[in-house]
């Protein structure tokens, strides 16, 4: 029972790190070889042209930077950059509720896991008999109360703000 609940863990921790991962990359990829300037409020493409702010939008967190039209269809590289003749636009805004929602199903399967693995760590130290067995069952249970205190402070915390974190998505 008790590698039952170390495997239930190592699931909960692998998928936190996956998740994270997977998010992490996909925000890279929509502006892979675009590097932003924060001082100028501009994107620069990897031809060395700007993208200039050419939307805002406060309520929702979002501005738009879109390059010249010109400057994109005469560019080599279009192809590979953007299908769109109006020129090649990054969204920098918040994470959108897809992602955000996501996240947080993510975040609430690996609690569950963990307090699932607790629970079953929690029976084995009442049936166990011997002191050594019970030592590695409490420091188990233990390290694993941690994370889940960690991970429910995570969550309230994710939960309890209405905008998440400023990311970059396209």
């Amino acid at each position: 029972m008790a590698g039952y609940a170390g495997g239930l863990a190592l699931i909960a921790l692998l998928l936190e790190w996956v998740a994270h991962h997977a998010h992490r990359r996909s925000l890279g990829l929509s502006t892979a070889g675009f590097t932003y300037h924060p001082d100028q409020d501009i994107w620069r493409c990897p031809k060395d042209q700007h993208l200039f702010p050419v939307f805002s939008d406060p309520v929702r967190g979002t501005v738009i930077y879109r390059a010249s039209a010109a400057t994109c269809n005469a560019c080599p590289s279009k192809a590979a950059c953007t299908d769109s003749n109006q020129g090649r636009e990054i969204e920098r805004s918040n994470v959108c509720e897809l992602e955000y929602g996501i996240a947080l199903f993510h975040r609430a399967v690996s609690l569950t896991l963990l307090v699932l693995a607790s629970v079953i760590l929690a029976v084995e130290l009442v049936r166990t008999a011997g002191l050594y067995p019970r030592v590695v069952l409490a420091a188990a249970l233990t390290l694993f109360c941690v994370r889940i205190r960690r991970l429910a402070a995570k969550l309230s915390q994710s939960i309890q703000h209405s905008r998440p974190s400023q990311n970059l998505i396209m």
